[in-house]
């Protein structure tokens, strides 16, 4: 690598270095308490009573667990090197991509379930039960947790120059096998979920403007709005990353020379992987537009907070008038 190219290169990851903590400890911020007052929602006061209750559970336990490996990201990014050792790189890494993963999986799975509701009103999935939907969860787990099991066997710990680096992303050379099916498994959980999102937003578009359903209009548009919702999210937290990635690795595998472009590509791909994480902060949405019973339960608690809190200021001012008057 010349001297120059070597300049970009430090340049790039002093700024994404610098810019990449801050705008995760927001997303960790943002999302930690939400994903919390959902959990505490979901098993204290809703009844697992129907499938969509199930999916959205697991959502919020996917989205949780993804926040809880975010600080060592954070941590490692601030100091440009990894400190935690190999074992903790290797487990840390695999619980990122299987909890990513999972967020995306029931994200859709809770986008294909609202399609059959309404477009297929009378279709043998609308009958699964609660125990139908735990199965089709527990095997969407297991299948996710198979793809990422190499992750764990793979090369992707590396000490340099007294730098450790942990990474799951921009090896150079022929990749492992465990790398590829990483990096295969990435673009695949974007682009088949886009397209069952896409067609099942279309598919309830044509029903709404259906003349026969206009009896049913409110609940095709709840379900319009919670797949936009879910589509919209998905597609700005994922669509960055994927598309910085892919450029990436044209620019890594076609232009190897180019170094100023492929440094500034990888450098953008680096930064963008921070927007997958960025899902877990939005998700919240999802909860509250997909599941009535979710808002209801949130609405009453904010509720009893802000009479609690006038009850008391109520009372302080009251027994300060008092105070002021006694002689």
């Amino acid at each position: 690598m010349d001297e120059n190219c070597s300049k970009q290169v430090q340049t790039h990851a002093f700024i994404v270095n610098t810019i990449y903590p801050p705008f995760m400890i927001v997303e960790f911020l943002l999302g930690l308490p939400g994903n919390v007052l959902a959990l505490w929602i979901f098993y204290f006061h809703l009844k697992v009573s129907r499938p969509n209750t199930v999916y959205l559970l697991n959502l919020v336990m996917a989205d949780f667990l993804l926040l809880i490996g975010l600080p060592f990201q954070i941590d490692t990014y601030r100091r440009n090197t990894w400190i935690f050792g190999r074992a903790l790189c290797h487990i840390n890494l695999f619980m990122l991509a299987v909890n990513r993963s999972a967020s995306i999986a029931f994200m859709t799975i809770i986008a294909v379930d609202r399609y059959f509701k309404v477009v297929h009103p009378h279709h043998r999935i609308n009958q699964l039960t609660v125990q139908h939907a735990r199965l089709i969860v527990g095997g969407a787990w297991t299948l996710l947790v198979s793809l990422r099991l190499p992750l764990l066997v793979s090369p992707v710990y590396e000490e340099r120059d007294n730098i450790s680096q942990c990474y799951s992303f921009g090896h150079t050379g022929r990749l492992p096998l465990g790398i590829r099916l990483h990096y295969i498994v990435y673009v695949g959980e974007f682009f088949l979920p886009l397209l069952l999102m896409m067609f099942c937003s279309i598919r309830i578009i044509c029903i709404l403007h259906n003349r026969l359903m206009t009896q049913k209009k409110k609940k095709v548009q709840r379900a319009i709005r919670v797949v936009m919702v879910v589509m919209g999210i998905f597609f700005i937290c994922f669509s960055p990353g994927i598309i910085s990635g892919l450029i990436a690795l044209w620019f890594q595998t076609y232009r190897p020379h180019d170094c100023a472009s492929k440094q500034l590509c990888s450098e953008l791909f680096r930064f963008f992987i921070g927007f997958t994480y960025m899902n877990s902060a939005m998700d919240p949405a999802i909860y509250c537009f997909s599941s009535s019973s979710f808002r209801n339960v949130l609405k009453s608690t904010f509720s009893r907070v802000g009479l609690s809190k006038k009850h008391a200021s109520h009372r302080r001012s009251t027994i300060s008038g008092r105070h002021f008057i006694s002689p």
